[in-house]
């Protein structure tokens, strides 16, 4: 072990840099759909022995100095961004003519970027380098708060946050409750950056030590939350969720328009195979193909449909005429459409997706030929606020529209408190890729952290319904046509820890860089 870790830390060149992105790409084997969290071992175990050899030269300045722990980190970030984001140009690949030109940027251009942050952690933590277990604590500190600042930073995309690769069922789910997404992505490559003291032997016996204890609290935490008993719930309000799989070529033709509404209106009259019967009815994202607001005729149907008491919630497109010279504006929303066909209440969108609803600087790209994927007239407009909607039974959901779900700190809404989550989604874009199995891993976390149920309408999957726990309740794979009836779990108390997530994940990182410091100046020290 010490022989190639002495091997892999003198590598330079492009050596160093074929090694560090094939080390960030093995970790993708940790995501969904494969969840093998064991490879990520073998990802920031080279990772660490990489940064060892990884010291620039004493007379190039700070900044020069940390210019190959940088690299390094980005090299790996390339990989891990490249191979769990590639499916992203399935996309482009819908209007093929129109923006497969593009495919280089999604494919390569957005992992470039997202890059950026894993080379600023492996530079922060390279500042504080030093032999043993300090420089283990070092990483983990820099990855955890460059996860927090992917949240963010240029309108954020938090997509495949290292701690997701901790997480592939939901008894390893349940820490995220106390920590947080990010909290747990720090923790995480603590562990998994462990076996890299193999090779020196310094801090060994610590190291393995911690890492044994925090995977055991992390085990035994999410047997013990999974073992306290749910309320039950009220089988007065039930479910259901349907799901067209409709292609996503076909969705905004004119010829298929009807047909996909008619076959929306079918599935949501259908008769129910458990016996059930369903009080609330759930379409998809824009689901609806058309303007429900210019179409009376629609809600009309939609009234029909419904049986008496029954509320009908669907994405759908939102229409709001400008004033005479002002443009028109597009939401992407969801609706709440009583037994007349009365729309009595609706939720915008407020997180658009950059170039595939809105376009950034549109005004100067427009005049440069570009357009948003999306087939909506100059893009969506985002909404204002976020609040809690009422619906039949004295239900409130909290909305969250597509890739909103992946935003930890976005689901803070005004009003009432919420009784569940409700995700409405089209992940047809993307085909039979990764993409649609991590949307759903990420949704199935913010159950677990709000201590909300999920109620997740996709378009061709995966719908499905979680408890507070994040276990699933019932579903439908991808592809399938139909529906599932289901009775809505109880929602439970958000807060299970002392500290809030937010603040418990600062801890994590005052206790992982107090680590760091330590033995920093004892490492310098030992040197003088």
């Amino acid at each position: 072990m010490e022989r190639l870790a002495g091997k892999i830390m003198l590598l330079w060149g492009p050596k160093r840099w074929i090694v560090s992105f094939c080390a960030g790409a093995v970790g993708v084997l940790a995501l969904p759909p494969f969840d093998f969290f064991a490879a990520l071992f073998i990802s920031f175990t080279l990772l660490v022995w990489l940064l060892d050899g990884a010291s620039g030269n004493a007379d190039s300045g700070p900044l020069g100095r940390l210019g190959p722990a940088f690299w390094t980190g980005w090299w790996f970030g390339f990989g891990y961004f490249v191979g769990g984001l590639w499916w992203l140009g399935n996309a482009l690949l819908i209007e093929a003519e129109e923006f497969a030109w593009a495919l280089p940027l999604a494919v390569l251009g957005l992992p470039a970027l997202l890059s950026l942050f894993f080379g600023l952690a492996t530079a922060f933590a390279r500042i504080l380098w030093s032999d043993g277990l300090g420089r283990i604590c070092a990483l983990a500190a820099g990855f955890g708060v460059a996860e927090w600042l992917r949240s963010f930073v240029l309108t954020g995309f938090p997509w495949n946050a290292i701690g997701y690769g901790l997480m592939p069922a939901p008894l390893m789910m349940q820490s995220s409750a106390l920590v947080g997404i990010f909290g747990m992505s720090a923790l995480a490559v603590f562990i998994f950056s462990v076996p890299a003291l193999i090779a020196t032997r310094r801090g060994l016996v610590p190291g393995f030590a911690i890492a044994l204890a925090l995977l055991v609290a992390h085990l035994g935490f999410g047997y013990w939350r999974l073992a306290q008993p749910l309320p039950e719930p009220d089988d007065a309000i039930v479910f259901r969720i349907v799901q067209p799989s409709v292609d996503q070529s076909e969705k905004w033709d004119d010829g298929e328009r009807m047909r996909i509404f008619t076959t929306l209106l079918e599935l949501s009259a259908a008769p129910s195979e458990n016996g059930l019967q369903p009080t609330h009815i759930v379409w998809p994202e824009t689901s609806v193909p058309f303007l429900l607001t210019a179409n009376p005729e629609a809600l009309a149907l939609i009234g029909e449909m419904l049986k008496d008491g029954q509320t009908l919630i669907a994405g759908a497109v939102r229409e709001e005429r400008g004033e005479t010279g002002s443009r028109t504006r597009y939401y992407n929303s969801i609706f709440v459409i009583d037994d007349a066909g009365q729309i009595t209440a609706a939720a915008d969108k407020l997180h658009l997706v950059p170039f595939g609803e809105y376009l950034p600087l549109a005004d100067l790209l427009n005049r440069a030929g570009l357009d948003t994927i999306a087939e909506t007239p100059g893009g969506f407009s985002a909404g204002s606020r976020r609040y809690t909607v009422p619906v039949a039974g004295g239900r409130r959901f909290l909305p969250s529209i597509c890739y909103e779900i992946i935003f930890p700190d976005g689901l803070e809404a005004e009003g009432p408190p919420a009784d569940f989550i409700l995700n409405v989604t089209n992940d047809a874009w993307y085909g039979r890729t990764p993409g649609p199995h991590q949307h759903f891993r990420q949704a199935q976390l913010r159950a677990v952290e709000t201590g909300m149920p999920l109620v997740r309408a996709a378009n061709n999957g995966i719908s499905a319904v979680t408890d507070a726990r994040g276990r699933i309740v019932d579903g439908m794979k991808q592809n399938v046509i139909g529906v599932v009836d289901f009775v809505l779990p109880q929602k439970t108390p958000k807060n299970v820890g002392i500290l809030s997530a937010g603040l418990a994940f600062w801890l994590v990182i005052a206790m992982l860089l107090a680590g760091a410091a330590v033995s920093r100046y004892s490492f310098r020290k030992t040197a003088d």
